[in-house]
């Protein structure tokens, strides 16, 4: 090769990614970040109600649709908004059934938009169980698990 050629090229060759190098993979989207690549079925479960009850029914309908499909099978997420947050506040008495779901790869999402609501009118912190994954939008997020084939129920 001629040296003004080889000149010519040194710029390319200085701008290029060393061999080794990878690019990096995409962010995964949202509610799709823990799943097993065994996954055939998709639920998402909406809690927007306040009373034990409810919270009650939703729990069950995730360990009964565990018991059917399995957790390799099987990727729930339950995304609590408006009045259903109590479902994830640090004091629910139902934390051992949640933890117990978590356990079996069931994700629990609190809606930020409601927890900032209830603090700024309480003026007061709304402690979270450590297990909730805080997402902006609690319809929002059941909108983008719609999008990438979640089933949404309302017990």
């Amino acid at each position: 090769m001629k040296p003004g050629r080889l000149l010519l090229l040194a710029p390319l060759l200085l701008a290029a990614p060393p061999a080794h190098a990878q690019t990096p993979a995409p962010a995964p989207k949202a509610g799709l970040q823990d799943e097993s690549p065994f996954v055939e079925h998709r639920l998402a479960l909406q809690i927007s109600d306040a009373a034990p009850g409810k919270q009650t029914l939703v729990l069950n309908v995730a360990f009964n649709v565990l018991k059917v499909f399995g957790p390799d099978k099987l990727a729930i997420e339950i995304v609590a908004f408006g009045p259903g947050i109590d479902l994830l506040h640090a004091g629910n008495p139902n934390a051992e059934r949640i933890r117990s779901l978590v356990a079996q790869g069931v994700r629990f999402d609190a809606c930020m938009n409601t927890v900032e609501t209830i603090e700024r009118q309480t003026g007061k912190p709304y402690p979270l169980l450590p297990e909730a994954r805080k997402v902006v939008a609690g319809v929002a997020q059941i909108m983008t698990l719609a999008e990438h084939g979640y089933t949404t129920v309302r017990p």
